[in-house]
């Protein structure tokens, strides 16, 4: 199994997390002429990453891949065995990869001293305040329904939660964190794949913002 992928990649962060708690092999590839690069786009037509190789099979969507790989590797499953819990671990993911994630990503090129903009540091802090407002509003019930199953639906938060407090951190974001995410944090970082990839990653991104800011 290959994954193309880059140091920084939120998404890639996301896909790791399942494939350790998985226990899956893989190996990581750096797209051929960097990411977007036509050259890339002759392996993967959509340039996005990251992307799987297995075989035949090329999956370029992280969800995607999450749902082949869940399936094809059922154990330990990633999804509620009951219909509705499948939903909800759906919706989850869904909110963060079109609702809470674009709003950060809104900022990773204004990093730079050079390319900040103040209004747009103030639209999007009260953007992801309000993002963060919302989804703290069902994981009370998450917590109580998925109990200490990770699902496909909390990968990405806690990846998300590393650029946050980076960002917050170089950006001076005044970022408010509702009170129900210590109780939904600490339950993912019970998985040791979470605590494994997160352990990994943070210096990674600390080392791209610290990089960034020198701009």
């Amino acid at each position: 199994m290959k994954i193309y992928t880059i140091p920084p990649s939120l998404y890639g962060a996301k896909l790791r997390i399942l494939l350790r708690h998985k226990g899956l092999e893989w190996e990581e590839i750096l797209p051929p002429g960097g990411y977007g690069s036509d050259e890339y786009k002759q392996i993967v037509p959509t340039g996005n990453i990251p992307a799987l190789v297995e075989g035949d099979l090329l999956l370029a969507d992280t969800e995607a891949i999450a749902e082949y790989l869940n399936e094809k590797h059922p154990d330990p499953p990633m999804l509620p065995s009951d219909l509705v819990h499948r939903a909800k671990a759906r919706q989850l993911s869904r909110f963060h990869d079109t609702r809470l994630e674009p709003e950060v990503r809104k900022l990773f090129w204004h990093v730079s001293p050079e390319s900040r903009d103040a209004d747009l540091n103030t639209a999007q802090e009260r953007e992801i305040n309000a993002r963060l407002g919302q989804i703290a509003r069902v994981l009370p019930e998450r917590l109580t329904e998925f109990e200490d199953q990770l699902t496909l639906g909390d990968c990405g938060f806690p990846i998300t939660r590393v650029w946050i407090d980076a960002l917050s951190q170089a950006l001076a974001l005044s970022i408010c964190w509702p009170d129900v995410f210590e109780d939904y944090f600490a339950a993912l970082e019970r998985h040791e794949a979470v605590r494994a990839e997160l352990a990994d990653y943070r210096p990674k991104i600390a080392d791209w913002v610290a990089e960034a800011c020198k701009a």
